[in-house]
Parts: structure tokens; C-alpha cells; sequence
């Protein structure tokens, strides 16, 4: 019982020394989305580096970020801003897309 508790307030400690750290990010970059597109159409981040996009989406309706490539998905509601974390990621090309109106909004991120 006692090494449970040790344990316990080890953990918790450590989440509580650490956890602020956990999504920070290196870098911050902007995405906006308007009439179901996102500009800039195309974002460039550095490689091997987590970065904060903040998605603002100035549409009436609500939008889903969203890649396959890279593994993210965050609704965005009509009018409102989100932070996606992004990374690291390798060098490459790497497609993302509203998910709601995917024809219309595809976009790349390259990663240098």
C-alpha cells in the first residue's frame, strides 16, 4: 500500500513538473479558413520540429481539420479559433483537408 501511494505522488508530481511542457511547441503559424479553403494554400514548417498551428475558421459553418498523413483531426467551430499541434514530422509533403468539404480545401504542408 505504501509503495502505491509513493508511486502515486511520483507521478504526480512529475505530470505536474512536466505536463505544461508536453504540447509546447517550437514554432507558431496561422491558418485561415474561408469559403471552405485555406489560405495559406500551402504552409511550410521546419522538420523534426512540434509546432502550433492555430486554425481560425471564418466560415459560418463549422469545419474539421483534418490528415491522414500526418495523423490530426480537430473540429473547428463557425467563427472560432483552434490550436492543432502539428509534429515532428520528416522531411516530405504532407496533405491536409477540411474534412466536411474535402474537394474544396485540400491543402499541403511541406516540411523542410
Amino acid at each position: 500500500m505504501r509503495t502505491t501511494r509513493t508511486f502515486v505522488a511520483v507521478a504526480l508530481a512529475s505530470v505536474a513538473l512536466h505536463g505544461p511542457n508536453v504540447f509546447a511547441a517550437d514554432e507558431s503559424y496561422s491558418l485561415t479558413l474561408k469559403d471552405h479553403k485555406f489560405s495559406p494554400a500551402e504552409l511550410t514548417i521546419p522538420a523534426g520540429k512540434k509546432v502550433k498551428v492555430t486554425v481560425k475558421n471564418l466560415d459560418s459553418t463549422p469545419a474539421e481539420f483534418e490528415s491522414d498523413d500526418f495523423k490530426a483531426e480537430k473540429v473547428v467551430p463557425a467563427g472560432k479559433q483552434v490550436d492543432v499541434f502539428i509534429g515532428p514530422l520528416k522531411a516530405g509533403t504532407y496533405e491536409f483537408h477540411d474534412e466536411y468539404h474535402e474537394a474544396e480545401s485540400k491543402t499541403r504542408l511541406i516540411v523542410r
